[in-house]
């Protein structure tokens, strides 16, 4: 399993995934580019000393070319998705994908995806933060591919 980032806004989230993907033993995928400067001090900084496996991809065709996805399907976390998270089936060499967190993906990146997850929130409200949906999103799936 693996977590990916679209071309993520804001370095806290971002520190808080390398973090998260450290913790829980999972590779994390940057696609750039990233709203903010993300360079090897940035990260060392945001990330202190977690020990995150990080790749970096130069942009959407790249990641999707990198030897990272030759396996396992492509899921999209969205609002705009169409399976509620608690009853997607998860396998255990998915990528967990998240979008921007001023725009989300364009049109091609949920086209590419395998499958699209929408983590459920109460009427009205828009969308959890990044680090957070990932947390989320990366706990269940985790889960319920080892239960399945």
């Amino acid at each position: 399993m693996r977590l990916a980032l679209f071309q993520p806004d804001q370095a806290q989230n971002v520190g808080a995934i390398f973090r998260l993907g450290a913790c829980f033993g999972v590779p994390v995928d940057i696609i750039e580019p990233c709203g903010f400067p993300l360079t090897a001090q940035a990260v060392k900084r945001s990330a202190l000393d977690y020990k995150a496996e990080i790749t970096r991809h130069t942009g959407w065709g790249a990641f999707l070319e990198a030897p990272e996805r030759a396996e396992g399907r492509l899921v999209l976390f969205t609002t705009r998705g169409a399976v509620p998270l608690q009853t997607f089936g998860f396998e255990p060499g998915d990528t967990l994908l998240f979008g921007r967190e001023s725009a989300g993906v364009p049109d091609e990146v949920h086209e590419a995806a395998a499958a699209r997850v929408v983590i459920p929130l109460q009427p009205g409200q828009r969308s959890l933060n990044l680090a957070i949906s990932s947390g989320i999103g990366l706990w269940e799936a985790m889960r319920s591919s080892v239960a399945g």
